[in-house]
Protein backbone atom coordinates (compact mmCIF):
# COMPACT_ATOMS: atom_id res chain seq x y z
CA UNK A 1 0.00 0.00 0.00
CA UNK A 2 1.33 3.49 -0.79
CA UNK A 3 2.75 5.76 1.87
CA UNK A 4 0.84 8.76 3.22
CA UNK A 5 2.37 11.11 0.69
CA UNK A 6 0.86 9.06 -2.13
CA UNK A 7 -2.66 9.48 -0.77
CA UNK A 8 -2.79 13.27 -0.33
CA UNK A 9 -1.79 16.15 -2.60
CA UNK A 10 1.72 17.55 -2.40
CA UNK A 11 2.14 19.84 0.61
CA UNK A 12 3.25 22.84 -1.44
CA UNK A 13 0.18 22.47 -3.64
CA UNK A 14 -2.42 21.87 -0.92
CA UNK A 15 -1.39 22.77 2.64
CA UNK A 16 -4.84 21.76 3.86
CA UNK A 17 -4.69 18.38 2.15
CA UNK A 18 -7.40 15.82 2.77
CA UNK A 19 -7.35 12.15 1.72
CA UNK A 20 -8.12 11.63 -1.94
CA UNK A 21 -11.13 9.28 -2.33
CA UNK A 22 -10.15 7.89 -5.73
CA UNK A 23 -6.76 6.82 -4.33
CA UNK A 24 -8.17 5.26 -1.17
CA UNK A 25 -11.30 3.64 -2.61
CA UNK A 26 -9.54 0.75 -4.42
CA UNK A 27 -7.73 -0.12 -1.17
CA UNK A 28 -10.68 -0.39 1.21
CA UNK A 29 -9.76 -4.04 1.71
CA UNK A 30 -6.44 -2.87 3.22
CA UNK A 31 -7.69 0.02 5.37
CA UNK A 32 -9.35 0.28 8.78
CA UNK A 33 -11.59 3.37 8.98
CA UNK A 34 -11.68 4.86 12.50
CA UNK A 35 -13.98 7.81 13.16
CA UNK A 36 -14.60 10.09 16.11
CA UNK A 37 -18.28 11.08 16.46
CA UNK A 38 -18.98 14.50 17.98
CA UNK A 39 -17.46 17.28 15.89
CA UNK A 40 -16.18 14.77 13.32
CA UNK A 41 -19.09 12.75 11.97
CA UNK A 42 -21.83 14.78 13.67
CA UNK A 43 -22.16 18.53 14.07
CA UNK A 44 -21.70 19.85 17.61
CA UNK A 45 -24.88 20.99 19.36
CA UNK A 46 -25.55 23.08 22.51
CA UNK A 47 -26.01 19.89 24.53
CA UNK A 48 -24.81 16.29 23.99
CA UNK A 49 -28.38 15.00 23.73
CA UNK A 50 -29.22 17.30 20.83
CA UNK A 51 -26.83 15.71 18.32
CA UNK A 52 -28.52 13.95 15.44
CA UNK A 53 -27.49 11.65 12.61
CA UNK A 54 -28.06 13.26 9.18
CA UNK A 55 -30.04 11.27 6.62
CA UNK A 56 -27.91 8.78 4.74
CA UNK A 57 -24.99 8.71 7.17
CA UNK A 58 -25.85 5.37 8.77
CA UNK A 59 -26.31 3.85 5.31
CA UNK A 60 -22.91 5.19 4.25
CA UNK A 61 -21.26 3.75 7.38
CA UNK A 62 -22.94 0.38 6.88
CA UNK A 63 -21.82 0.22 3.26
CA UNK A 64 -18.25 1.09 4.26
CA UNK A 65 -18.45 -1.54 6.99
CA UNK A 66 -19.33 -4.08 4.30
CA UNK A 67 -16.68 -2.84 1.82
CA UNK A 68 -13.95 -3.01 4.50
CA UNK A 69 -15.10 -6.48 5.61
CA UNK A 70 -16.01 -5.07 9.03
CA UNK A 71 -12.95 -2.88 9.58
CA UNK A 72 -14.79 0.33 10.43
CA UNK A 73 -15.15 1.57 14.00
CA UNK A 74 -16.41 4.62 15.85
CA UNK A 75 -13.94 5.98 18.43
CA UNK A 76 -15.59 8.16 21.05
CA UNK A 77 -15.62 9.45 24.59
CA UNK A 78 -19.26 8.39 24.71
CA UNK A 79 -20.19 5.01 26.15
CA UNK A 80 -21.11 2.19 23.78
CA UNK A 81 -24.69 2.40 25.05
CA UNK A 82 -24.84 6.11 24.21
CA UNK A 83 -23.33 5.52 20.77
CA UNK A 84 -25.98 2.91 20.04
CA UNK A 85 -28.78 5.24 21.14
CA UNK A 86 -27.55 7.94 18.78
CA UNK A 87 -27.24 5.67 15.74
CA UNK A 88 -30.18 3.36 16.52
CA UNK A 89 -31.23 1.05 15.04
CA UNK A 90 -27.77 0.71 13.46
CA UNK A 91 -24.90 -0.67 15.54
CA UNK A 92 -21.24 -0.38 14.64
CA UNK A 93 -17.91 -1.64 15.97
CA UNK A 94 -16.71 0.97 18.43
CA UNK A 95 -14.20 2.09 21.02
CA UNK A 96 -16.18 3.86 23.74
CA UNK A 97 -15.50 5.75 26.96
CA UNK A 98 -12.13 7.09 25.75
CA UNK A 99 -10.83 3.54 25.38
CA UNK A 100 -12.57 2.08 28.44
CA UNK A 101 -14.67 -0.36 26.38
CA UNK A 102 -14.90 -1.67 22.86
CA UNK A 103 -16.96 -3.80 20.53
CA UNK A 104 -14.97 -5.42 17.75
CA UNK A 105 -17.91 -6.37 15.52
CA UNK A 106 -21.42 -4.99 15.24
CA UNK A 107 -22.99 -8.05 16.84
CA UNK A 108 -20.32 -8.97 19.42
CA UNK A 109 -20.36 -8.40 23.16
CA UNK A 110 -18.67 -5.33 24.62
CA UNK A 111 -15.16 -5.82 25.99
CA UNK A 112 -14.07 -3.86 29.08
CA UNK A 113 -10.49 -2.74 28.53
CA UNK A 114 -9.21 -2.94 32.10
CA UNK A 115 -11.02 0.27 33.04
CA UNK A 116 -12.51 0.39 36.56
CA UNK A 117 -15.52 2.65 37.13
CA UNK A 118 -14.82 5.99 38.76
CA UNK A 119 -15.04 6.08 42.57
CA UNK A 120 -18.59 7.02 43.62
CA UNK A 121 -17.55 9.57 46.23
CA UNK A 122 -15.14 11.23 43.81
CA UNK A 123 -17.85 11.31 41.17
CA UNK A 124 -20.26 12.90 43.67
CA UNK A 125 -17.78 15.67 44.47
CA UNK A 126 -17.09 16.36 40.82
CA UNK A 127 -20.80 16.33 39.97
CA UNK A 128 -21.41 19.06 42.56
CA UNK A 129 -19.39 21.44 40.36
CA UNK A 130 -22.40 21.64 38.03
CA UNK A 131 -24.13 23.74 40.70
CA UNK A 132 -21.65 26.57 40.17
CA UNK A 133 -23.79 28.13 37.45
CA UNK A 134 -27.01 27.56 35.50
CA UNK A 135 -26.18 26.17 32.09
CA UNK A 136 -23.47 23.77 33.26
CA UNK A 137 -24.62 20.34 32.13
CA UNK A 138 -23.47 17.17 33.86
CA UNK A 139 -22.98 14.00 31.82
CA UNK A 140 -22.21 10.75 33.62
CA UNK A 141 -20.52 8.38 31.17
CA UNK A 142 -19.84 5.64 33.70
CA UNK A 143 -16.07 5.57 33.24
CA UNK A 144 -15.90 9.36 33.21
CA UNK A 145 -17.80 12.51 34.12
CA UNK A 146 -18.21 15.48 31.77
CA UNK A 147 -19.09 19.06 32.66
CA UNK A 148 -20.41 20.85 29.58
CA UNK A 149 -20.42 24.64 29.63
CA UNK A 150 -21.38 25.54 26.06
CA UNK A 151 -24.48 27.21 27.57
CA UNK A 152 -22.41 28.85 30.32
CA UNK A 153 -19.08 29.88 28.76
CA UNK A 154 -18.41 32.32 31.60
CA UNK A 155 -18.09 29.34 33.99
CA UNK A 156 -15.07 27.76 32.29
CA UNK A 157 -12.46 29.17 34.68
CA UNK A 158 -14.53 28.35 37.78
CA UNK A 159 -15.05 24.77 36.62
CA UNK A 160 -11.35 24.07 36.09
CA UNK A 161 -10.46 25.77 39.38
CA UNK A 162 -12.97 23.59 41.23
CA UNK A 163 -11.60 20.44 39.58
CA UNK A 164 -8.05 21.49 40.51
CA UNK A 165 -9.08 21.94 44.16
CA UNK A 166 -10.55 18.44 44.27
CA UNK A 167 -7.41 16.98 42.68
CA UNK A 168 -5.24 18.83 45.19
CA UNK A 169 -7.34 17.40 48.01
CA UNK A 170 -7.00 13.90 46.53
CA UNK A 171 -3.47 13.89 45.05
CA UNK A 172 -3.35 10.11 44.73
CA UNK A 173 -6.71 9.72 43.00
CA UNK A 174 -6.08 7.97 39.65
CA UNK A 175 -7.89 10.52 37.49
CA UNK A 176 -7.09 12.56 34.40
CA UNK A 177 -8.66 15.82 33.23
CA UNK A 178 -9.51 16.09 29.53
CA UNK A 179 -10.23 19.62 28.27
CA UNK A 180 -12.41 19.70 25.18
CA UNK A 181 -14.68 21.95 23.17
CA UNK A 182 -16.72 23.67 25.91
CA UNK A 183 -16.37 20.61 28.12
CA UNK A 184 -14.21 19.53 31.03
CA UNK A 185 -14.10 15.75 31.30
CA UNK A 186 -12.63 13.77 34.18
CA UNK A 187 -11.86 10.09 33.69
CA UNK A 188 -9.99 7.28 35.38
CA UNK A 189 -6.35 7.30 34.30
CA UNK A 190 -4.70 4.36 32.58
CA UNK A 191 -6.63 4.30 29.34
CA UNK A 192 -7.12 6.65 26.40
CA UNK A 193 -8.59 6.60 22.93
CA UNK A 194 -5.08 5.68 21.77
CA UNK A 195 -4.86 2.64 24.07
CA UNK A 196 -8.29 1.57 22.83
CA UNK A 197 -7.25 1.92 19.19
CA UNK A 198 -4.03 -0.01 19.80
CA UNK A 199 -6.06 -2.86 21.31
CA UNK A 200 -8.61 -2.74 18.50
CA UNK A 201 -5.88 -2.98 15.86
CA UNK A 202 -4.67 -6.29 17.34
CA UNK A 203 -8.03 -7.92 16.67
CA UNK A 204 -9.67 -9.22 13.53
CA UNK A 205 -10.85 -7.81 11.17
CA UNK A 206 -8.69 -4.75 11.99
CA UNK A 207 -5.44 -6.65 12.50
CA UNK A 208 -2.92 -6.13 9.69
CA UNK A 209 -4.77 -3.21 8.15
CA UNK A 210 -3.65 0.38 7.83
CA UNK A 211 -5.76 2.67 10.08
CA UNK A 212 -7.21 5.91 8.77
CA UNK A 213 -8.37 8.00 11.73
CA UNK A 214 -10.38 11.22 11.63
CA UNK A 215 -10.94 13.28 14.80
CA UNK A 216 -11.49 16.84 15.91
CA UNK A 217 -10.80 17.37 19.61
CA UNK A 218 -7.92 17.40 22.11
CA UNK A 219 -8.75 13.85 23.17
CA UNK A 220 -8.16 12.69 19.59
CA UNK A 221 -4.56 13.87 19.69
CA UNK A 222 -3.53 10.70 21.51
CA UNK A 223 -4.67 8.76 18.44
CA UNK A 224 -3.01 11.19 16.05
CA UNK A 225 0.25 10.55 17.92
CA UNK A 226 0.21 6.76 17.47
CA UNK A 227 -0.66 6.68 13.78
CA UNK A 228 3.02 6.55 12.70
CA UNK A 229 3.48 3.47 14.93
CA UNK A 230 0.63 1.76 13.09
CA UNK A 231 1.63 3.01 9.63
CA UNK A 232 -1.62 4.94 9.71
CA UNK A 233 -3.02 8.24 8.49
CA UNK A 234 -4.68 10.88 10.67
CA UNK A 235 -6.84 13.84 9.66
CA UNK A 236 -8.21 16.60 11.86
CA UNK A 237 -11.54 18.41 11.64
CA UNK A 238 -12.24 22.05 12.39
CA UNK A 239 -8.74 22.88 13.57
CA UNK A 240 -5.21 22.39 12.36
CA UNK A 241 -3.56 19.78 14.54
CA UNK A 242 0.08 18.78 14.51
CA UNK A 243 1.09 15.37 13.26
CA UNK A 244 -1.81 14.92 10.85
CA UNK A 245 -1.72 14.38 7.10
CA UNK A 246 -4.51 16.85 6.38
CA UNK A 247 -7.52 18.77 7.56
CA UNK A 248 -11.29 18.88 7.03
CA UNK A 249 -13.11 22.14 7.74
CA UNK A 250 -16.26 20.67 9.28
CA UNK A 251 -18.18 17.41 9.81
CA UNK A 252 -20.18 17.83 6.60
CA UNK A 253 -16.88 17.60 4.69
CA UNK A 254 -16.09 14.32 6.45
CA UNK A 255 -19.51 12.91 5.60
CA UNK A 256 -19.07 13.95 1.96
CA UNK A 257 -15.63 12.33 1.85
CA UNK A 258 -17.00 9.03 3.21
CA UNK A 259 -19.81 9.05 0.65
CA UNK A 260 -17.31 9.75 -2.14
CA UNK A 261 -15.21 6.78 -1.02
CA UNK A 262 -18.15 4.58 -1.96
CA UNK A 263 -18.82 6.41 -5.23
CA UNK A 264 -15.19 6.12 -6.31
CA UNK A 265 -14.97 2.51 -5.13
CA UNK A 266 -17.97 1.68 -7.27
CA UNK A 267 -16.47 3.51 -10.25
CA UNK A 268 -13.21 1.58 -10.02
CA UNK A 269 -15.12 -1.70 -9.89
CA UNK A 270 -16.96 -0.97 -13.16
CA UNK A 271 -15.34 -2.10 -16.42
Amino acid sequence: MPVAEDLVPEEDEAPEAVPVPHLLAPRLNEIAILLDIDGTLLDLMPTPREVWVPPGLSETLNRLLERTSGALALVSGRSLNDIDLIFAPAEFPAVGGHGAEMRVTSDSEAIAARAPPMDKELKRRLAAIARLSPGILLEDKGYSLALHYRLAPHAEKAIYEAVSLIRADLPHAPIEVLPGKSVCEIKHSGFTKASGVRELMTREPFKGRRPLFIGDDVTDETVFAIMPDLNGLAFSVGRRSTGVAGHFDEPSDVREFLARLLDDEGATARP
